[in-house]
This record gives C-alpha cells, sequence and structure tokens, in this order.
C-alpha cells in the first residue's frame, strides 16, 4: 500500500486500510449530486467554463461514469479550460474493479439521464444570501441519511461516498467557516489558482446575512450557506461510522466539510469512534496544490472537535500519459472530483499498481466520444 497519509495516527490508518483492502471488491459507492446558484458567480468555478454549462457538469460527469467514455452520453461534458473531467477515473476504477455505484440526485441543476435515485430536490441558493435552504430540507436529508447509514451499516460492507456539486468548494468553505473552523485560504477548488478572495467575500456576505447565533447549530448552518449534498452525506457518514462501519469519504475540501458537519452532529462521547472508522482520500493533485492545504484544515478539525482525522493522497499521476487531457492533471487544470482521488485510493488497496491506473485512464481518454 502507497497511499501517502496527510492527517491521523499512523496505528489507526493502518487499522482502516486493512478493513477496507480486505473488502475492496465489495465496496458499496454513492455517487452524490447537488448544486448550488454559488456556482453561476463568475469566476467562482472550473466545472465547466460557463455558468449556463455548469448546470449541467453533475449529469454529465454521473453519465461518464456508469456509461463509460466509449458509449454515447446524453448531456456532454462541459468544456473545461483543460483537460478532461476526473469522472473518466473514477469510471476506471469503478469498471475493472466491479464496483456497481448508485447515483443519488439530492438536487442537481439537471437530474442525469442514467438510472439513479432521485430525491426530488432543488439546488441551493447561493450561499451569499444567507438563506441557501430552508431548515426544514435541511433536517430531512441529514434524517434520511442517518436512516440510510443505519441500514448501510447492517450490511457490512465498507462506504465510499463521492460527489459531484459545482460550486462545492465555495459551500464547503462557508459551512466550515460557520461551524468555527478558520478555513480561509485553506480550501481547494476547481481552478487552477483557488478563487480565495471571491470565494471569502461571498462567505462574509452569506454569514453576515445570515446573523446565525454565536453558537450555531450544523443544521443553522447549512441551511444559511450549505448545498444538499453535505447534510445528507454527514447524515450516512454519522451513522455507519458509529456503527463500525470504514467510510471513505472520497474528495478533498467538500469533505473536510461534511466530515466537520458531521463530527457537529455527533454526540462527543461518538467523535472518537467517528474519526476512526472514517478516512478523506483524495488526489495528489489536491494534496500537492500550493494554493490550498488540506492537511493543515484537518488539523483545525482536530482542534475545533478533538479526534484527529485521518487522510489520505493517493498515488495515481499522469506525467508518462501520452493523453494532453491528463497531462492538464499534472498541470493543476484538473485536480478531483466525482469521488476520483477515494476510488483511486481503493484500487491501491486493492492491490493494484497507481501506474496501471494511469494506463488504464490513458486508453480510456482516447476512447472519449
Amino acid at each position: 500500500m502507497t497511499l501517502q497519509r496527510l492527517s491521523g495516527d499512523s496505528l489507526q490508518a493502518q487499522r482502516w486500510c486493512a478493513q477496507v483492502a480486505a473488502a475492496a471488491h465489495d465496496t458499496r459507492v454513492l455517487l452524490l449530486l447537488a448544486g448550488t446558484a454559488t456556482a453561476a458567480v463568475p469566476g467562482i468555478s472550473a466545472a465547466g467554463a460557463t455558468p449556463e454549462s455548469r448546470r449541467l457538469t453533475a449529469a454529465a460527469d454521473a453519465e461518464l461514469l456508469l456509461l463509460g467514455p466509449g458509449h454515447p452520453r446524453p448531456h456532454a461534458l462541459p468544456p473545461l479550460p483543460a483537460g478532461v473531467s476526473p469522472a473518466l477515473i473514477s469510471r476506471v476504477v469503478v469498471e475493472q474493479l466491479a464496483l456497481d455505484p448508485l447515483v443519488v440526485d439530492a438536487g442537481a441543476a439537471v437530474p442525469p439521464a442514467v438510472p439513479h435515485l432521485q430525491l426530488g430536490h432543488r439546488p441551493a441558493r447561493c450561499l451569499s444570501t444567507g438563506a441557501a435552504m430552508e431548515q426544514q430540507r435541511v433536517l430531512a436529508l441529514i434524517a434520511l441519511g442517518r436512516r440510510w447509514g443505519r441500514q448501510l451499516a447492517r450490511r457490512g460492507q465498507p462506504l465510499l461516498l463521492a460527489e459531484c456539486v459545482p460550486g462545492g468548494t465555495s459551500t464547503a468553505q462557508a459551512v466550515l467557516q460557520g461551524l468555527g473552523v478558520p478555513a480561509a485560504g485553506l480550501v481547494s477548488g476547481s481552478l487552477r489558482q483557488p478563487a480565495h478572495a471571491l470565494k471569502a467575500q461571498l462567505v462574509a456576505q452569506g454569514l453576515a446575512a445570515a446573523q446565525l447565533p454565536q453558537h450555531a447549530t450544523a443544521e443553522q448552518v447549512l441551511a444559511a450557506v450549505g448545498d444538499p449534498m453535505q447534510p445528507l452525506a454527514a447524515g450516512l457518514l454519522l451513522e455507519a461510522a458509529v456503527a463500525g462501519l470504514p467510510v471513505l469519504l472520497a474528495g478533498g475540501s467538500q469533505m473536510a466539510a461534511v466530515l466537520a458537519v458531521a463530527l457537529a452532529l455527533a454526540e462527543p462521547s461518538q467523535r472518537s469512534r467517528l474519526a476512526a472508522c472514517s478516512a478523506i482520500a483524495t488526489t495528489a493533485w489536491v494534496a500537492g496544490e500550493p494554493g490550498s492545504d488540506l492537511a493543515r484544515l484537518l488539523d483545525e478539525l482536530r482542534a475545533r472537535w478533538g479526534p484527529e482525522p485521518l487522510a489520505f493522497a493517493a498515488s495515481l499521476r499522469f506525467q508518462g500519459c501520452a493523453s494532453p487531457q491528463l497531462l492538464a492533471f499534472e498541470q493543476g487544470y484538473v485536480k478531483e472530483g466525482v469521488g476520483a482521488g477515494g476510488l483511486a485510493a481503493l484500487w491501491e488497496l486493492s492491490g493494484r499498481m497507481p501506474q496501471a491506473l494511469a494506463q488504464a485512464c490513458d486508453q480510456a481518454c482516447r476512447q472519449l466520444v
């Protein structure tokens, strides 16, 4: 196992990795789609070159994940400044490990035209309004996630949570700051250089407009500045991990925010178990990004709630690939999304070499239609 440990106790990391490795091929993969009007703010996201194209990102990525690069897909992948959707990496892993992802639409702008679980929600309002979602909706999503997490824990399969939420690193920063985590300047993003100044401005606007009480609850913070993926994922994580199920949070800053919400929702006596049974796994491009700092962000979570979160970076790199779309990852144009880092980590935990995954992604890139 060659995963880079970014955070967490080494013995705890070994135990968690051994658990997941033993059942890698039985891992339950959930891709949670959602939307936020924050994605329409000019200059906030590169998950699609225009605000209109970003409305299609979640649907197109889910279709690539389930249908693969060699088949026509109902929604074309939105044009990017450079590179290709990280959903290509995720597709290669789920296909070769024979995993069966479940796509859940918790409020995407456009639903995917592939089989999925439709929750019937709309995207959140822009976080700058301070009224992103109704609190009743947040409570319902948390409750649904918790029920689902308990059911999945009874099955005993490791759980991998992935997301696709254009604008989601901005809502992640807003939620983290609303929960008392100093996240400014630490959160990644889809742009080559994270838009720290713009994010800070939107977050300040949203939190000022929300007028949250001094010790706001996680539910209040989510309703003010969050997105629909966060309460659903946090509820799932909380119940599954506290029940002892290993949970892989496939992503970077957005999954740090999900973990923060789960820690805030958990009883203090549950937090150590929650941290011990869950781990964030992201790509090497997020872990090494000079414009953000996931390890320091997770240390701020430790300072806020006590337990030290587990986090890893997958070893996948594309330097030797022929496809220019993959070389764009090495240039910082694409970094993470659709569970790419977590699935690349699962590939390694299953005993496969990261170089073999790079070669398979190169071949898949040539098949893109």
